[in-house]
């Protein structure tokens, strides 16, 4: 593992997504220094041609970073702790931050990295692991236009759709509002599976009919198989869907706007996060909404496309 990175750009961050998006960059044919805490997760990037460092300050010299963690605290820590990102002479021309945190938390990092001479731009995205292994990611993106349009060429190579949708944060406040929306269409789609259900229509065929219909959508077809078969493999824990829908309803709170709907579900969600707070897929709420409807339900062993492919 190097001290100094030897490409021009770098990544920290190598949880489900990260892995996944910077997979991609590699296959793009870019080449790529790597971070990250847990120095095994490095292995997968390595074996595909990344560069390993051994301190997050190495990728210092590279012109572009992307970060891709957890929290607003995770970020803050990476960039400006004592062992930080900053914590050298050495700057990046820009930070890329494809986490999900919030607007405010995320304004705070721009003002520390603009006084120390460094573009940030925020770039969330839209999409789990699987869907980003499928390059069908969607990146919405703000900041300086300049600054994107010099990156745009390797957000693409991320994603299936990239949108820029202008100045400081409101990329941030995009993201909030598409996981709020996650969040109430997670609640409501487990409902309604169960309710065909126990009115005799097996789950496979239910979904097989919504995804055909105008309310189907490459959500409702990529979670069809794990409600199906209820395989809650980790594509996104509900402790942290309940971070972000928590911080869509501070964003309405401070913008003034009525959440009812988004408020139950977030109440829901909180409930299941006691119940589930380790490792395990958000969608496994279909099993506890199915035990309030007195219903225990059993894989049905069906191949069901994920629409992924």
């Amino acid at each position: 593992m190097n001290a100094r990175a030897s490409h021009d750009i770098g990544w920290i961050g190598l949880g489900r997504m990260g892995e996944a998006m910077a997979a991609r960059l590699i296959a793009a044919g870019y080449g790529l220094s790597v971070w990250n805490r847990t120095v095994a997760k490095t292995a997968p990037l390595a074996a595909l041609g990344a560069e390993v460092v051994a301190d997050k300050k190495a990728v210092a010299h590279c012109s572009t970073v992307f970060t891709m963690v957890s929290t607003t605290d995770d970020l803050k820590a990476i960039l400006f702790a004592a062992d930080g990102l900053l914590g050298t002479e050495a700057r990046p021309q820009r930070i890329v931050d494809m986490s999900s945190i919030s607007d405010a938390g995320s304004a705070e990092i721009r003002e520390t990295l603009t006084a120390s001479g460094v573009a940030y731009l925020s770039a969330p995205v839209s999409g789990n692991a699987k869907v980003a292994k499928a390059g069908k990611l969607l990146v919405v993106a703000s900041g300086s236009k300049a600054d994107y349009d010099a990156i745009q060429p390797l957000l693409g190579a991320m994603a299936r759709a990239v949108t820029y949708v202008g100045e400081g944060e409101r990329a941030r406040v995009w993201k909030i509002a598409h996981n709020t929306m996650f969040g109430v269409m997670t609640q409501t789609l487990c409902e309604v599976t169960l309710l065909a259900e126990k009115a005799g229509i097996p789950r496979h065929l239910f979904l097989e009919a919504m995804n055909q219909s105008v309310l189907g959508s490459m959500f409702t077809r990529y979670k069809s198989p794990a409600l199906v078969n209820l395989d809650f493999t980790t594509t996104f824990t509900p402790k942290l869907l309940l971070k972000d829908m928590e911080l869509g309803l501070a964003a309405a709170r401070a913008h003034g706007v009525v959440m009812p709907t988004a408020s139950t579900a977030r109440d829901g969600l909180l409930a299941l996060s006691h119940q589930y707070p380790g490792d395990i897929d958000f969608s496994v709420l279909l099993v506890e909404l199915a035990r309030a409807a007195g219903m225990k339900l059993v894989p049905e062993n069906v191949a069901v496309s994920d629409g992924l492919a």
